[in-house]
Formats: structure tokens, C-alpha cells, sequence
């Protein structure tokens, strides 16, 4: 049977491992999707074609493209925040589950 001391125990253990994953999840994303090589692709094919279409005098390909760009510009943007996001909610997890445990050794 497990005492309230266990219990507490083990749910720290679980909050400081979800802080763990999350901080982990964060860094990842911002490491890789971010800045990712299929985005990087695809900005510089849209302004290729942006380019393109102001040298033909197409304006709806223009307008077209730098829709694309905002777009994707936006797609990064969101991107980066949820990998900040993650990451700051991991390292106050983290720091919660320190806390609580530095807690309960002052008590017993």
C-alpha cells in the first residue's frame, strides 16, 4: 500500500517528467520545423515565381505569390511560437516539480 508520502512522490515524478517531454517537444520544433528544408523550398520557388510574374507583367501571379509568402510567413511564425510555447511551459513544470519536491524532503 502506498503512503500519502509515495502518492505525492509519484506525481511529482509524472509532472517532472511531462515538464521534461514537453521542454524536449519545444526545442525540437524549433530546431526542425521552424526552419525546416520543404518551407525554406518553398519560399524561394514562390519568389522565383513572384520574379517571374512581375517580368511577364502577370499581376495576378504577383498577387497570387505574395499571398503564398504571407502565408508561409505566417505558417513559420506559428510554428516557432508553439515550439516557445512548450518549451517555456516545460521548464515551469520542471521547476513546479523541483519545487514541490524540495518541499516534501523539508517536511520529512
Amino acid at each position: 500500500m502506498l503512503s500519502p508520502f509515495d502518492l505525492i512522490f509519484f506525481m511529482v515524478m509524472a509532472l517532472f517528467t511531462l515538464g521534461a517531454v514537453s521542454f524536449v517537444t519545444g526545442i525540437l520544433i524549433l530546431a526542425v520545423r521552424a526552419s525546416g528544408k520543404d518551407v525554406k523550398a518553398l519560399v524561394a520557388q514562390t519568389s522565383q515565381l513572384a520574379q517571374k510574374g512581375l517580368a511577364e507583367d502577370v499581376a495576378g501571379l504577383v498577387g497570387n505569390a505574395s499571398g503564398l509568402l504571407d502565408a508561409m510567413n505566417q505558417l513559420v511564425k506559428t510554428t516557432a511560437g508553439v515550439g516557445v510555447f512548450l518549451t517555456i511551459l516545460g521548464v515551469i513544470l520542471m521547476g513546479l516539480a523541483s519545487w514541490i519536491a524540495l518541499k516534501m524532503y523539508q517536511v520529512r
